[in-house]
């Protein structure tokens, strides 16, 4: 696993933007910034602490697909913790075998802090190598995505 760490800088409210990149009053806020990873990007179940919850798409053959993660922490506008045990492919959650080793127990923090009406949100992540430059090119696309919509 490599650790990648991606910043933006975001005029607007902490609470705004927790709430935009979490889905939490909308989801399709949540989908339109994720939509940069997989245009069907979505997630079933609920950033409670504790709780299981599915980062899924559908793929160029229409399977259902993504990671199997929990909440580890979510600190409401502060801090948020999740980890990735597992895989989804074609309706099925797989926790264990090569394909999932390489992703097992990573990490994806997302650090909220907001000074005088400016929100820095920190993303810490724990990457499989051959995912690397896919992150590395995908993810601050994404994040810029995530501001443009925090802004308007």
């Amino acid at each position: 696993m490599k650790k990648l760490q991606f910043k933006v800088s975001i005029n607007a409210s902490v609470t705004k933007i927790y709430d935009f990149m979490l889905g939490i009053n909308s989801k399709s806020t949540y989908e339109q910034w994720t939509s940069l990873f997989n245009p069907t990007s979505t997630y079933e179940g609920s950033w409670d602490k504790g709780n299981k919850i599915l980062f899924i798409g559908v793929d160029e053959k229409g399977e259902k697909g993504g990671m199997v993660s929990k909440i580890v922490e979510n600190i409401p506008n502060q801090f948020v913790s999740i980890q990735h045990y597992g895989l989804f492919k074609a309706d099925k959650e797989i926790t264990e075998g090569p394909e999932v080793e390489k992703w097992a127990n990573g990490f994806e923090n997302y650090t909220f802090e907001e000074n005088n009406g400016i929100t820095n949100v920190t993303v810490d992540l724990d990457t499989a190598e051959d995912f690397v430059s896919y992150m590395e090119q995908t993810y601050p696309k994404a994040l810029d995505k995530l501001k443009e919509l925090c802004e308007k």
